[in-house]
């Protein structure tokens, strides 16, 4: 997915996010606890090594040489985890708006009383706050009305 940098990433992070990357691909490619476990250790090993290098040229190469390793061995079907960006379950979270509950029938809002009750006491609250912020609903229908010939003269 190609992105327009939003943010200057340092070169810990880059390197944090390849090692990270790469756990996962060797993660699809091994499935198999152990298996996945033995090659982690491994690479883990190989990014210990690269740790002692203080030569920011030479560090910066070796991140380049990482990632295009990566981009040569990567798996093709990645495992996502299911509510993540490009999992099965991704966005799939039903959302419902407020105003479907008024449409229930009074014989399904008697089953919870409470919460309906308490829901009256918060819309007469909201439509409170409303009314002290941007005035009557007869004025502020007044004044889009006004808004509105203005804009027609223009």
């Amino acid at each position: 997915m190609a992105s327009l940098p939003t943010k200057i990433i340092s070169h810990k992070q880059r390197v944090c996010a390849l090692y990270k990357e790469a756990l996962r691909h060797l993660q699809s490619w091994h499935p198999e606890r152990d298996v996945f476990r033995y090659h982690a250790v491994l690479l883990r090993h190989r990014l210990d090594q690269t740790m002692q290098e203080t030569d920011l040229r030479v560090c910066k190469k070796m991140l380049l040489d990482g990632e295009a390793e990566l981009w040569e061995k990567q798996h093709p079907v990645r495992i996502r985890f299911g509510e993540s960006v490009g999992g099965a379950a991704y966005d799939r979270t039903l959302y419902y708006p407020d105003w479907l509950l008024d449409t229930w029938h009074p014989y399904e809002k008697a089953a919870y009383p409470e919460y309906f009750a308490r829901r009256e006491i918060r819309k007469q609250e909201f439509v409170e706050r409303w009314e002290k912020k941007y005035g009557e609903k007869a004025q502020v229908d007044n004044n889009l009305e006004v808004w509105y010939r203005e804009g027609e003269k223009g």
